[in-house]
């Protein structure tokens, strides 16, 4: 999957991504991981089998486009950092974990496979904001009543760091390739989760004064038997 990203001011450049692993259960706070659970809980998903878990999607999943289709209304977005890495050197983005949340029920791993993982057209060199990789705001927003309304707001304390999940999703010490991506879990849903037909994302730099900024469109399809 070929997806094409604006590093600042630069021309875009093209990340060939091969290889897609969705980081959940990521938080550094137990208190909050064990929220989010429970969050999942309550719509009949399961307890994860270890924290963090690793799961693998399709590398096409990935779309930048500004629709996406899904099949029934029980779909929701996720707002994620995403890290990517191109001829050795790493960057960051923001991706949407959208996912079906009656599937889930039955298997996460499933649910993530199901339903198309938007992803936002700008990144930045991972090294310009790892000194500060704690201050960064992620944020999202649902259209509900003909409004956006605050989903999700958090800064990246309190997701694990990049070295972390990559370590622990590479044990061995054997570096993930080029064209691999990894999405780093998310931020709890404020009022719970719930489906929405529009999304809207983005990370914030308070110390550099940037953003990226993504948005979206669900197209539902009808379930037919």
């Amino acid at each position: 999957m070929a997806l094409a990203f604006h590093i600042c001011a630069a021309e875009p450049i093209l990340i060939e991504i091969d290889s897609l692993v969705i980081a959940g259960w990521t938080g550094r706070d137990l208190q909050a991981i064990e929220h989010h659970i429970e969050e999942l809980e309550a719509i009949g998903v399961p307890r994860p089998s270890a924290i963090p878990l690793f799961y693998r999607v399709a590398s096409q999943q990935m779309s930048q486009a500004g629709t996406i289709e899904v099949l029934g209304g029980h779909t929701s977005g996720e707002v994620e950092p995403l890290l990517l890495v191109k001829e050795g050197e790493w960057f960051v983005s923001i991706a949407s974990d959208h996912t079906d949340r009656q599937l889930e029920t039955h298997s996460v791993a499933w649910s993530k496979q199901i339903c198309p993982k938007p992803v936002a057209t700008a990144a930045w060199r991972l090294n310009d904001v790892l000194p500060h990789w704690d201050q960064l705001i992620i944020r999202s927003w649902i259209e509900e009543d003909g409004e956006y309304r605050l989903y999700q707001e958090g800064t990246l304390a309190a997701l694990r760091t990049p070295s972390d999940l990559l370590a622990r999703f590479a044990p061995a010490g054997a570096l993930p390739h080029n064209g691999f991506a990894m999405s780093c879990g998310t931020v709890g849903a404020i009022g719970g989760i719930r489906s929405a037909v529009n999304f809207r994302m983005e990370l914030e730099d308070p110390v550099l004064g940037r953003r990226i900024e993504h948005c979206y469109s669900s197209r539902v399809l009808p379930v037919v038997a």
